[in-house]
């Protein structure tokens, strides 16, 4: 018989369980929402709640040696991509990596600057999956 593991153990991978739960859960629900449909006010925060015409004034601001806020934006899409990939149990970025991510954002932000850098993201993410 193989004995439990330490209660420890077993509160740390309920609370990841629980976490990546949560974030699939969100997956979901804004999986329903086309791509063209008006920001919803949800429980976001960080970066992801920025509108796009920031985030573009941030590629610029990068492009004229200033990079600082631009990396916010991409540590932020980093634990957005992390969080998806615990939750669904695989990579949501199909292997294309951070650099791509980045760069379909922007291609959405520069058709889409009233939208916000997480529809940016989640579109993104729904084009490589194949969630449509």
């Amino acid at each position: 018989m193989v004995p439990a593991p330490p209660p420890h153990k077993r509160l740390k991978r309920s609370r990841v369980a629980f976490s990546a739960s949560y974030v699939l859960l969100a997956l979901l629900a804004t999986s329903t929402l086309g791509s063209a449909a008006p920001a919803v006010k949800r429980n976001l925060w960080g970066y992801g709640v920025r509108s796009c015409d920031t985030y573009l004034a941030a590629v610029k601001d990068a492009g004229d040696g200033n990079p600082a806020e631009l990396q916010r934006y991409e540590d932020w899409l980093t634990g957005f991509v992390s969080g998806l990939n615990l939750a669904l149990g695989e990579s949501v970025l199909r292997g294309s990596g951070l650099q791509a991510a980045m760069r379909g954002t922007q291609d959405y932000c520069r058709k889409h600057g009233d939208q916000d850098f997480f529809n940016a993201a989640m579109d993104h993410v729904r084009g490589l999956s194949g969630m449509r």
